[in-house]
């Protein structure tokens, strides 16, 4: 399992005054404030949330340091991450995104389909990215209980029925 797990992304620069448009990908979005500093994936660099509001599907966030657009423009798309130890544990049936990621996926009867290299959400809910072993196209799955029976964390693998074709 990751020890650090990402909770933030950094869109662009919003207005002179350094300020950030900022996603929150945590279950409480204005938990995003509560973590402590954020760091970069490298760890390399530290930021404080000085100030947080909400506008429209993102936030407006303030970092300590970041003084004027330019300094704002350079941070776009930058990720940021907290150790795992300062978020909640998963609830049962819950899983944090860093956890899926590089499990097995194997169909109901054992055969690898790939391995699991994202999640993504498009607005409709969360969607696996599996990277087949052979090669080829990935395989986009909806996280449902229907696509997806079963997650064993322990085991490396998870159980996924792939959509067949409607004719």
């Amino acid at each position: 399992m990751a020890d650090r797990i990402c909770v933030a992304q950094i869109g662009a620069a919003h207005g002179i005054r350094g300020e950030v448009r900022l996603r929150s990908f945590t279950e409480d979005p204005m938990a995003i404030t509560s973590y402590g500093p954020l760091e970069s994936e490298d760890g390399a660099r530290r930021f404080e949330i000085e100030t947080l509001r909400p506008l429209k599907d993102h936030f407006v966030a303030r970092l300590a340091g970041v003084n004027d657009r330019n300094a704002a423009e350079a941070l776009t798309n930058l990720r940021l991450y907290v150790a795992r130890d300062k978020l909640p544990p998963a609830a049962e049936g819950e899983y944090y995104h860093a956890d899926l990621v590089g499990l097995a996926a194997v169909t109901p009867d054992g055969a690898s389909l790939g391995t699991v290299t994202a999640i993504h959400n498009f607005g409709a809910g969360d969607v696996i990215e599996i990277k087949p072993a052979s090669g080829g196209e990935t395989l986009l799955v909806p996280f449902t209980d229907t696509a997806v029976p079963e997650i064993d964390l322990a085991a490396g693998r998870m159980v996924v029925v792939p959509l067949t074709a409607v004719e």
